[in-house]
């Protein structure tokens, strides 16, 4: 399937979005990738300029139900309403009736009542999101749901990937590291998949899910061996709190044989750049010198991620006001 590279709709005019909800990369065809990158490089020039505003979701109403903390995702996600017009709403899961005992299908009805025009989630349980969509009539984004996938992180990487090497299809990108509990490496094996872009996954064989070969283009436990030639390194953290037992001996040697330092980054293309999904864990998977030095785009990942969910409210709303 040939890449699709369009930068078009820089006017703000995109064709309607045939997507009611966001819950998963796999839902999406390559054109509809291609055009959320593009209304999202839009939305950078909105976010640049002194006025940070555009009308496009005034009189509509924005829920962030977070059932697990956050603070890039859900701070970016009301940043990203505020910038269109939207009423914001952050409701508190720890002091709702959920702490209570409510379910996840008393809470939808509930919220349903309301009558949102978009709910924006984040959930422990892999499936809760999609489960919510099916009971309330509004649009639904998944802002993580366990181990399963969050789309717009990866989005917003594919974003800045585009931002720094001009292209994705061709390139070789290697995500490091908790592979097998992570849903950011779902959502971009997916999304990097399905725009031709070389995938490679590396990391300790306990932390490899089974199947992962049918997701990335290649597999490596070796960490020299598998960043030979990449032109970006995603670096994921270890997730502590979804891994089941003992998944690495200790920290101090998992970051001997995984940590990216000086001379593990060297075995990259001299143009790589470096990436991490936050929140980092310095010394562990990531030397400072790296995640602080000038081959990282770790902050302006956070800057995609304001345009991307920016870029996924305009597109599922469909009613909107002139920009």
């Amino acid at each position: 399937m040939p890449q699709q590279t369009s930068r078009a709709g820089q006017s703000g005019d995109f064709p309607p979005f045939a997507q009611r909800h966001l819950i998963s990369i796999a839902d999406l065809q390559q054109h509809e990738i291609v055009d959320l990158l593009d209304r999202a490089e839009r939305m950078i020039a909105v976010s640049r300029q002194e006025r940070k505003s555009l009308p496009t979701l005034s009189g509509k109403t924005q829920i962030n139900l977070f059932f697990e903390p956050s603070t890039r995702t859900q701070s970016s996600f009301e940043i990203a309403g505020k910038r269109l017009g939207a009423l914001v709403v952050n409701m508190s899961v720890k002091t709702s009736s959920v702490s209570k005992g409510e379910t996840l299908v008393d809470t939808a009805a509930t919220l349903n009542a309301m009558r949102p025009d978009v709910l924006v989630v984040r959930h422990s349980a892999a499936g809760a999101v999609e489960l919510l969509s099916q009971k309330v009539g509004c649009a639904v984004i998944n802002a993580g749901d366990g181990a399963h996938e969050h789309p717009t992180q990866a989005l917003l990487d594919a974003l800045t990937i585009r931002n720094h090497k001009g292209r994705l299809a061709g390139l070789t990108v290697a995500i490091c590291g908790d592979i097998a509990n992570s849903r950011v490496a779902r959502s971009n094996l997916l999304l990097l998949g399905a725009l031709n872009v070389r995938t490679r996954v590396i990391a300790p064989r306990t932390l490899l899910p089974a199947g992962i070969e049918n997701l990335a283009t290649e597999v490596f436990t070796d960490m020299e061996e598998g960043l030979k030639g990449v032109d970006v390194v995603m670096m994921l953290r270890l997730q502590h709190e979804r891994a089941n037992g003992k998944m690495i001996p200790s920290v101090r040697e998992y970051y001997r044989f995984y940590g990216l330092d000086e001379a593990r980054l060297a075995h990259a293309k001299p143009d790589a750049i470096v990436m991490h999904p936050g929140p980092m864990n310095r010394g562990v998977e990531i030397d400072p010198a790296i995640a602080d030095g000038p081959r990282s785009v770790i902050t302006d990942q956070v800057e995609m991620g304001v345009a991307v969910r920016m870029a996924v409210l305009d597109a599922l709303l469909p009613t909107r006001n002139p920009a």
